[in-house]
């Protein structure tokens, strides 16, 4: 039997990891009831990611284009409030990007974008920000919308370069929700050869049967995430809706349970679920050298499913706070 301390991730003196750091967009959503109602709330994943962060309780910050619009104002302090960072908030003179998100009868949302002209790829360049990061997230649309795709492919990429301007010790770990959107791709081999360049320097990649269903049309889903393990990352999490996380490493594999809630709706479900990684993640003072160890993959799964598992319980992607989850709950 492994000794306790072999198995707790705390059970080390390393420092502390540098912050989180989530690159990408910020947008309203338009929510369409099933009985035709419509309600805006904000939105967009990593912006979701980056409150789930927040509320519970690590040091995290958003980069991404805010318009200057009514809207734009009020991103900018639900993330305040939420406990997110804005001094990497790209001000932008153009409106902020929309959605509708349809809801089905199980609650299932079902999303559109409205993006021409809009606030949320008006990004030439990003940086992850002054202080070294600890984690670095992006994905979604900050993957398929030029001229931000292409400067999130280049950030990633430079974050694996020996140039790379930081303090000694190891670099950040780099974390991909794919959230696939097909609607918006408008050209499936360019996006297909960036996500295939960004995963070479991808730690941990976040994937939904549904995104591998685009990405891998005809391949069962285990099969087509063991691909994109073979194409750098040292970690794959496949999520399949209200099902099992299976987790890929290149020495094992991992199936953990979901909890079965009554889902109000899924809006934010997988962001607050790659967002409770993080934090749990960051919060337990782990590196990418942890990578290795599935027992804690397993608990980091663990806590991510308690996070999503809470949003699905309530009306819209509201991300618990720290003292909303379980006393077992080590994030």
């Amino acid at each position: 039997m492994r000794d306790e301390a072999e198995t707790d991730p705390r059970a080390t003196d390393r420092p502390a990891p540098g912050p989180i750091v989530v690159v990408g967009e910020a947008l309203v959503d338009l929510v369409i009831a099933p009985d035709g109602t419509v309600a805006a709330a904000l939105g967009g994943a990593p912006f979701n990611t980056a409150r789930t962060c927040g509320r519970l309780g690590v040091d995290v910050s958003f980069v991404g284009a805010v318009s200057d619009d009514r809207f734009g104002s009020m991103i900018r302090q639900r993330l305040v409030d939420d406990g997110v960072r804005i001094d990497g908030v790209i001000d932008v003179d153009r409106p902020t990007t929309l959605a509708t998100a349809e809801l089905d009868e199980r609650g299932a949302a079902s999303y559109r974008f409205y993006i021409e002209g809009t606030s949320a790829p008006a990004v030439g360049r990003v940086r992850p920000g002054r202080d070294r990061p600890g984690v670095v997230f992006t994905g979604g649309l900050a993957l398929v919308l030029e001229p931000l795709a292409d400067a999130v492919a280049a950030m990633v990429s430079a974050l694996g370069a020996p140039a790379l301007p930081v303090t000694e010790g190891p670099g950040p770990l780099v974390v991909v929700d794919i959230n696939c959107r097909p609607h918006v791709i408008a050209d499936r081999g360019r996006y297909l050869d960036r996500v295939h360049e960004v995963l070479t320097r991808t730690d941990v990649v976040k994937v939904s049967d549904d995104d591998l269903a685009y990405l891998h049309p005809g391949v069962e889903p285990a099969d087509a995430a063991r691909s994109l393990l073979a194409r750098g990352p040292s970690v794959v999490l496949l999520t399949a809706g209200g099902h099992a996380v299976t987790i890929l490493t290149a020495a094992a594999e991992r199936t953990v349970p979901v909890a079965q809630v009554e889902v109000v709706d899924t809006i934010g479900a997988g962001d607050a679920f790659i967002g409770g990684f993080c934090a749990w993640w960051t919060g337990a003072g782990l590196t990418a050298d942890d990578l290795a160890d599935v027992d804690v993959l397993e608990r980091a799964v663990r806590a991510a499913n308690d996070v999503a598992g809470m949003v699905c319980t309530r009306r819209g992607a509201d991300p618990p706070w720290r003292q909303e989850l379980p006393d077992h709950w080590s994030g």
